[in-house]
């Protein structure tokens, strides 16, 4: 039996636990991707206005909101492995996930709106709303990703297929939060009367969030619907009751995997780093090289052609290199464009504001810089998907849900250590609240700089690091399918040597 838009590569039936090895049609491909927009809004919300938001325009203190925000991934730590763990146990007509994409839209959609109009109130009491609204919309975010993130892995059984479907996810999470940011520049935080810097606007984020909210419900929703009719031909899992005790045995159990945990370090760095530049983000392309209105749009549509490369090279590179390998080399390259400029700009030789070579050299930076990141983060998710086969070897569960809550966890330090350290990056260059551009004194400037790259640096180091250090590749991956499915093995041997 073949899904609709699918093609049984081995021709065997699919088994009753693991996921049929095939190719899903772009279409399929694509509803699934879709999905992922909705978390993209939510991500470039979080890392590139928030802090600015309430630093800025509501006037709180950057290390204090940074602080807020990680305080409410304590509370993420609990809330996402208990909905992975639930996940992986619902059974329903709908199966094991979709209930929880469907369920997750509406909440989401209140908690977006409920976050850009904080109440005038005292300083302490907008920071209490701040982060309880943080953690309702991050709860109700990780209802709809980890079981969405969770059905990667039961769409497919292949290798290099699973990387395809990462590569659809991450282009459309992409596409998702670059075409808010185009919206936020263009029009809800455009310059307007008062306020020649737009990002100061506060009635700009009231519009922005109405359109956030029905930007992610939409997603959800289409995303839901259009992978419904795979619901069939997903794995499934016997109904099994077990006591308090017994479940967390089991999570402790399926936890400790090498694999995972390796996965997790590396996530815990690559996805720092990557938030450490959403949060600073407005603050370099504003003070330090001084973007103005429509720079912005330009900027963010360089972004969006590096996610294009890596949709395109992702799948691959993963198919002719080890993961593993490819996912280091992608976050060191990463790393290297994206803070050349910075470097170069310290030694005084990279072109000034004003000068007509300085955008085209920075969007060119900033473009290889995106396409070696995502590059990496599709490959880990990639790697991610994998675990799950070699965890049910070891303990006859499949638990996607388990192991993508751990990996939505990792992705959510984006917007919690990221703008921490941000928060604190800021306080140690000594940069002034509600500051004008072209008037912050140079010292200061070139203070955030340094700073900032050099985390950068130390965070993708770090990344690449534990990269290298994933456990298995293509010939264990295959090896584990054949004795779950029953079907042949194809091309067993690895295609480079592993490393």
């Amino acid at each position: 039996m073949t899904a609709p838009g699918a093609v049984n590569v081995t021709g065997a039936q699919p088994a009753t636990t693991a996921p049929m090895i095939r190719r899903l049609s772009p279409g399929t491909m694509a509803s699934y991707g879709v999905g992922a927009a909705a978390y993209g809004v939510k991500d470039s919300g979080f890392g590139t206005f928030l802090l600015l938001f309430y630093n800025q325009v509501v006037g709180v203190p950057a290390a204090t909101v940074g602080f807020v925000v990680m305080c409410a991934l304590i509370i993420d730590a609990f809330v996402d492995p208990t909905i992975g763990f639930l996940s992986d146990r619902t059974r329903s007509r709908w199966g094991r996930r979709h209930p929880w994409m469907y369920g997750a839209a509406l909440p989401i959609m209140l908690g977006w709106l409920l976050l850009w109009n904080p109440p005038a109130a005292s300083h302490q009491a907008i920071l209490g709303w701040l982060f309880v609204v943080a953690v309702i919309v991050r709860s109700a975010v990780s209802a709809y990703e980890v079981p969405s993130q969770a059905l990667a892995a039961e769409l497919s059984g292949d290798y290099d297929e699973r990387t395809r479907i990462m590569a659809y996810r991450y282009l459309f999470g992409w596409a998702g939060g670059l075409i808010m940011l185009i919206a936020a520049y263009m029009y809800f935080l455009a310059p307007a009367p008062g306020y020649p810097n737009g990002l100061l606007n506060p009635a700009g984020y009231r519009g922005f969030a109405i359109a956030g909210a029905l930007f992610m419900g939409a997603a959800i929703l289409f995303s839901a619907l259009g992978t419904h009719r795979e619901i069939p031909y997903l794995p499934k899992q016997e109904r099994r009751i077990l006591s308090l005790r017994d479940s967390f045995r089991e999570i402790a159990q399926t936890v400790r995997n090498r694999a995972f945990a390796i996965l997790m370090l590396a996530g815990v760095c690559a996805y720092t780093g990557q938030g450490l530049v959403y949060a600073l983000s407005n603050y370099l392309y504003s003070f330090v090289w001084g973007f103005r209105g429509a720079t912005f749009v330009y900027f963010s549509l360089s972004l969006f052609a590096g996610v294009v490369i890596a949709f395109v090279v992702a799948p691959r590179i993963g198919a002719r290199l080890a993961k593993p390998r490819a996912a280091a080399i992608a976050a060191l390259a990463s790393v290297a464009f994206g803070t050349t400029p910075y470097w170069l700009r310290l030694a005084g030789v990279f072109p000034g504001i004003g000068d007509p070579a300085m955008l085209p050299l920075l969007f060119a930076f900033a473009t290889l810089g995106t396409a070696c990141g995502v590059t990496a983060y599709i490959l880990g998710a990639s790697m991610l998907a994998d675990v799950v086969e070699d965890s049910e070897m070891r303990t006859g569960r499949r638990s996607e849900g388990m192991f993508f809550a751990g990996g939505f966890f990792v992705q959510k330090c984006t917007s919690g250590i990221g703008i921490f350290v941000c928060g604190l990056i800021l306080a140690a260059a000594g940069f002034p609240e509600k500051a004008v551009p072209g008037q912050v004194p140079a010292p200061v400037i070139d203070r955030l700089t340094l700073i900032y790259a050099c985390c950068y640096v130390t965070f993708n180091i770090l990344a690449a690091f534990f990269y290298t250090r994933f456990p298995f590749g293509r010939r264990e991956h295959e090896l584990r399918m054949a004795r779950l499915t029953g079907a042949p093995v194809i091309d067993a041997a690895p295609r480079e040597p592993f490393a």
